[in-house]
């Protein structure tokens, strides 16, 4: 699935209304196929930029643009197919706490069930192979007949990134995936993401904290502050000053958490820039 941005504008989600916009003027464009992390500090736009890609967001200014179209000039039956074929994972993803672990992974493949077919599954799931298969990629296989309220939080993390397996989407939008995980099931995730998406021919669109696991696994970065695009790079050209530069005044982002053997490929020491602090 194909991305274009045209001077886009938009405010977050949990904005009031008359709020200053979280993006703006955000222009960018993304080949079918094409996996890219999203960077920047804290407030810079980044969970905003993916909720208007999902189409689950009005642009206040400019334009989205999937596969050629304007979601907002479709019909709502259009705007409905088109949303089914894209999955959102939000950091916290909504699993309802009484249902079932292989009753909310298959809630990703509901777009392309019939209503009665999808009504009958959330008493009688109709694809439990594939909802454990799915939570196998993420080591959840054991917990499929779990309650989720009997899950930690990176667990139900796990539960909604296995959602988009079972999914029919060819756009994932996944919004910090590693926050809840500990370095071992964090490498997981991003191998079996990657490693699905590239066999799938999805496009993958992620945005992360982990800097150095950016840098690792992606060959393409946008980082974003302020709401604007501040580079849109091949990871090779993301130099240490670009990214002092985007992390200026926000350094222990920069740093981030420990990640251990957290990705794939180590990183040299000297294209990570060192954090100094003023006393």
């Amino acid at each position: 699935m194909k991305l274009q941005t045209k001077q886009l504008s938009a405010r977050h989600p949990a904005a009031r209304a008359g709020t200053s916009a979280a993006l703006r003027d955000a222009s960018i464009s993304i080949a079918s196929g094409e996996q890219v992390a999203i960077i920047g500090p804290s407030g810079a736009g980044k969970t905003t930029l993916l909720s208007a890609l999902a189409c689950a967001l009005q642009p206040t200014q400019g334009d989205v643009m999937i596969d050629g179209h304007d979601p907002w000039q479709l019909s709502r039956p259009q705007l409905q197919l088109l949303r089914g074929r894209l999955y959102l994972a939000p950091q916290v993803p909504p699993l309802p706490p009484r249902q079932r672990v292989v009753t909310s992974v298959l809630a990703g493949s509901l777009p392309a069930m019939g209503f009665w077919t999808s009504l009958r599954s959330l008493f009688y799931p109709q694809n439990i192979s594939g909802a454990h298969a799915a939570l196998e990629k993420f080591d959840l296989s054991e917990k499929i007949f779990d309650r989720v309220d009997r899950l930690s939080g990176g667990e139900r993390q796990r539960v909604g990134l296995a959602r988009a397996l079972v999914s029919p989407a060819t756009l994932w939008l996944v919004d910090e995936p590693l926050s809840a995980l500990d370095p071992t099931r964090a490498k997981l995730v991003m191998d079996s993401l990657l490693a699905e998406a590239r066999a799938r021919g999805v496009t993958l669109v992620m945005t992360l904290h982990q800097v150095d696991v950016a840098l690792a696994r992606f060959e393409r970065i946008i980082g974003l502050r302020d709401g604007l695009v501040a580079f849109d790079l091949p990871t090779r050209d993301v130099t240490p000053e670009r990214l002092r530069q985007l992390y200026l005044q926000y350094e222990e982002e920069l740093v981030g958490p420990a990640t251990g053997n957290f990705a794939e490929t180590s990183i040299d020491a000297d294209k990570v820039p060192s954090v100094m602090h003023c006393r």
